[in-house]
């Protein structure tokens, strides 16, 4: 009896010092408000349903919005400095200047002081000057004075004014005055005061004077 009682102390011994074993060498949990905190401040990837076609797919915002801004600079690359330069001048988006022969060319002649009759960049008048860029831009022939160019252009309502279209003026009696329109109600001539400039048709002084608009349509179309 007593042989098996001891029998029974060593195994229920041996029991308890195995369970003291095997949890020494498990390894620790971690609690459940740590792991609560550790999933709070994980980062994580933020995702947007995109409909692409027929089909709708989710994709990474991320990845959407770096091509976006990818593409977007790659775009500015394809604008020269001259056409941001006039963009601003004009106060309107760069796309739209187009033509870069056009503001090359205004460019080249920025600031040539007027003078009567002139037709260098030493001086040159309105008439010439405007005659110097459709040719150049325009490959169009026009004749030497205001007067014979208002002649050779077709009249526009001013609402209809595009690009290239020829804005007439009477500042000292008669068809005395002319440039070329460009966008949002700016052209580019060669005046008295400041040589080859852009003004503004909404200037008091240039809406006071203004005549009308008129259109070349022989060889309208502009150089590559």
């Amino acid at each position: 009896m007593i042989r098996h009682l001891l029998t029974y102390l060593s195994a229920i011994l041996l029991l308890t010092s195995c369970s003291a074993v095997k949890n020494a060498f498990q390894p620790k949990q971690t609690s459940t408000a740590s792991t609560t905190v550790e999933e709070k401040n994980e980062v994580r990837p933020e995702y947007k349903r995109v409909r692409t076609g027929s089909s709708t797919s989710t994709q990474q915002a991320s990845i959407f919005q770096t091509k976006d801004v990818a593409t977007y600079s790659s775009s500015l690359e394809l604008f020269s400095l001259s056409q941001f330069k006039y963009a601003i001048r004009l106060d309107v988006p760069v796309e739209t200047i187009q033509n870069k022969s056009l503001y090359e060319l205004i460019d080249n002649w920025w600031g040539t002081p007027y003078r009567l009759g002139g037709t260098t960049q030493k001086g040159i008048d309105c008439s010439a000057f405007v005659q110097t860029l459709m040719m150049g831009v325009f490959a169009m022939q026009l004749p030497r004075t205001a007067r014979e160019q208002k002649e050779a252009a077709s009249w526009i309502p001013m609402d209809d004014l595009k690009e290239g279209d020829l804005i007439f003026f009477n500042t000292r009696g008669g068809v005395s005055h002319v440039g070329v329109y460009l966008h949002n109600n700016k052209f580019v001539h060669a005046s008295t005061s400041g040589g080859v400039m852009i003004s503004d048709l909404n200037e008091t002084y240039w809406s006071r004077k203004l005549l009308g608009a008129g259109r070349v349509l022989q060889n309208s179309s502009p150089k590559p």
